[in-house]
């Protein structure tokens, strides 16, 4: 990941659960939308595979990283199918460890204003706030002001409409995942319904930026 690259476009789409025979179709979707990044969770079945083909499949056009990596175990095999970056629902120690030896982007999870710093203080490239809408936006604002310089990734519940609240709350990036990758989407193949999603998501984001220059 370049992360440089990321905060020009600071949206990570989540992927959980998806099947294998999907994700030739699902990532040229995806890219159609604009989306350059996403993760896979390695809670998914075969999520080394789904990773590896998801990388072939971009061709460098999207960068793909691993999610819910909670051991040494998944951060290997995330690494050897390709990831370029990870993230953890918490922060793993020996994970963060190694990534932040390794130059490798790391997004750990926290909560409260201790975990925050903890996981930022570890090496984090971000810290994923998660789950961020219980909290809401104006939860950010708040951390921002003794933490002006941690960056936050807002993670559950950002949507297209409350997106902008959580940037100018002093969020660094945000997320989404299963609002999304639905289940029932995916399983009907709907990929259209997906796109259009994304593309709200993608294009909202495009607007704030042209109305800011």
């Amino acid at each position: 990941m370049d992360v440089a690259n990321f905060k020009k476009l600071p949206i990570l789409g989540i992927l959980r659960g998806i099947e294998l025979g999907i994700i030739e179709s699902l990532v040229e979707e995806i890219i159609s939308t604009g989306l350059e990044t996403i993760e896979i969770t390695m809670n998914t079945k075969a999520a080394s595979d789904l990773i590896r083909q998801a990388v072939k499949i971009a061709q460098k056009r999207l960068c793909v990283g691993a999610g819910t990596v909670l051991n040494m175990d998944s951060l290997k095999m995330a690494l050897d199918a390709g990831a370029t970056f990870i993230v953890m629902p918490v922060l793993v120690d020996d994970v963060m460890q190694y990534c932040k030896k390794n130059n490798i982007p790391a997004f750990p999870g926290a909560l409260s204003p201790q975990e925050i710093y903890k996981a930022w203080d570890s090496g984090a490239t971000m810290v994923k706030v998660f789950p961020a809408k219980f909290f809401g936006a104006e939860y950010f604002k708040e951390v921002k002001a003794p933490f002006n310089d941690i960056e936050l990734l807002a993670c559950g519940g950002v949507t297209p409409e409350n997106m902008q609240d959580f940037f100018d709350s002093g969020a660094s990036a945000i997320s989404f995942g299963a609002s999304v990758f639905r289940q029932e989407w995916l399983k009907a193949r709907n990929f259209a319904s997906i796109k259009q999603s994304i593309s709200r998501y993608v294009n909202g984001f495009s607007i704030k930026t042209e109305r800011v220059k």
